[in-house]
């Protein structure tokens, strides 16, 4: 049988065993890491997988069911529970779940590759990482570190209504970490970002980021960060950089706008959302540069993909526009529910995981100035950049931030080093205070996105770029 037939058989046993909506995944999954440090590869990971994950509706409930077995007896008695679980729940009264309506479709896609990352050979791939290992290390890193990521993903999916749609989505990215020990400080240096960089590309991705030519310029900042004077402390005028930035939207505009969030139907374990459904469409989340965008069709980003784990076709549209507030990602139930006429940002973790909303490229468009234009603007203030740590509450507002390293900012030049910046605030009013934005974006990928219970790790990109904000609370201790 073909992934499609064992599909259909699992859609097919669900609604024979009463359930008026199914929908079925195949999915194989291949997986490879390596982790570097001193000059040694520590670790080597290779995994492969492959099940079906079923979904079926009855009444106001889901039900769902997976399994490590293609068989057709396994995928047909997978669809069978799934309709049996949903007829356990719709026990509890509550209104019919409806579907906002997506055209079923037969359809590939695959993201772009141009050099398969699986086939590369490993000494090659460990050649790399010891190589930028050993540099930072020779540079005065006390402990260097280096790693990749490859996933090879392969879908299949057949739904009730017709939908008959396979995706391979092969995604990589890597990074290197200077480590620096002085007396009672210990600093961290990474590039390009404290996760690395990763996309909806083949090993091309890792090779454009050139980790050895940027190690010993990383080992060179950790060992200055142990004696750099430390953030101040105060209201200033803050300018991140876009690594930093990618971080700030993830945190304070991706999640929030997660519609299963602001229903209430995440809140046991991931926190709900301080956005209000009736103000969809008016509220002023930020200054009029800010423009985010909803968009899994761009090429090569983290986000990126041909159709969501419902079927419904990636597409472009805004989150913020001008600073208002004007679209969520949604799911087709989430988004009925809501009365909203768009869904397509629901993904699952892998076939034994139910799909969910998850963030696809939720990023900035391009503003009209440069980072060198906002420094040259700013007679006193502060530019950060790299994630080193975060924190925000469940609603998604009231957030603190570090980073690796800042720069003090005088007369319009960029100043000394310093150690240990961090900044807070509240997410609308930070915003709101944003009075310069870069045009120079790029397509950042955050691997390691939690949600869900069961938790589910979700692949998220964040075009972002450098930006300038008025008024901020910087060097919080605590």
């Amino acid at each position: 049988m073909s992934h499609f037939d064992v599909a259909a058989a699992a859609v097919q046993a669900a609604l024979d065993a009463g359930a008026r909506y199914a929908d079925a995944r195949v999915m194989h999954r291949r997986y490879e890491s390596m982790f570097a440090r001193n000059g040694d590869v520590e670790e080597l990971t290779q995994s492969e997988d492959a099940g079906i994950g079923v979904r079926a509706l009855v009444g106001s409930s889901w039900g769902f069911y997976a399994v490590p077995d293609l068989s057709d007896g396994a995928a047909r008695a997978a669809g069978g529970r799934a309709a049996k679980i949903a007829a356990a729940s719709a026990r509890v009264p509550g209104p019919a779940a409806d579907l906002v309506p997506v055209q079923a479709r037969t359809a590939s896609w695959s993201s772009e590759c141009v050099i398969d990352p699986l086939s590369v050979p490993l000494s090659d791939k460990g050649d790399l990482l010891v190589h930028a290992t050993k540099t930072m290390r020779e540079h005065g890193a006390d402990q260097a570190e280096g790693l990749y990521h490859i996933w090879d993903t392969e879908k299949w999916f057949v739904s009730s209504e017709g939908h008959r749609i396979d995706q391979r989505i092969r995604e990589c990215g890597g990074g290197i970490a200077s480590i620096a020990v002085g007396d009672g400080e210990v600093q961290r240096r990474s590039y390009p970002a404290d996760r690395g960089q990763y996309g909806t590309r083949g090993w091309e991705m890792v090779e454009s980021l050139d980790l050895g030519a940027h190690a010993a310029r990383i080992a060179d900042e950790s060992r200055a960060l142990l004696t750099a004077p430390p953030c101040p402390a105060g209201e200033t005028t803050l300018i991140l950089g876009d690594e930093q930035m990618a971080l700030q939207i993830h945190e304070s505009v991706g999640h929030a706008i997660e519609l299963d969030r602001i229903l209430g139907w995440e809140a046991a374990f991931a926190g709900t959302s301080w956005l209000d459904l009736n103000q969809l469409g008016s509220l002023h989340y930020g200054s009029e540069l800010m423009n985010i965008t909803i968009d899994p069709t761009l090429p090569g980003a983290l986000g990126s993909f041909g159709f969501d784990d419902e079927g419904t076709p990636a597409a472009r549209r805004h989150a913020v526009k001008e600073g208002r507030w004007v679209g969520v990602l949604a799911g087709r139930d989430s988004a009925a529910v809501a009365g909203l006429d768009y869904a397509g940002s629901v993904r699952a973790d892998g076939w034994a995981r139910l799909p969910m909303v998850r963030m696809t490229n939720v990023g900035l468009e391009p503003g009209p100035h440069t980072l060198d234009e906002m420094i040259a603007a700013t007679d006193d203030g502060v530019y950060m950049d790299t994630n080193r740590s975060w924190s925000i509450d469940d609603r998604r507002l009231n957030f603190q931030f570090g980073c690796e390293i800042g720069w003090e900012i005088k007369n319009g030049r960029r100043g000394r080093m310093l150690r240990n910046p961090t900044y807070t605030g509240i997410g609308p009013v930070f915003w709101r205070s944003m009075d310069m934005l870069s045009s120079e974006v790029v397509p950042w990928g955050t691997p390691n996105c939690g949600k869900g219970q069961p938790g589910q790790i979700g692949h998220t990109g964040h075009p972002a770029a450098p930006a300038r904000f008025q008024n901020v609370r910087v060097g919080v201790r605590g």
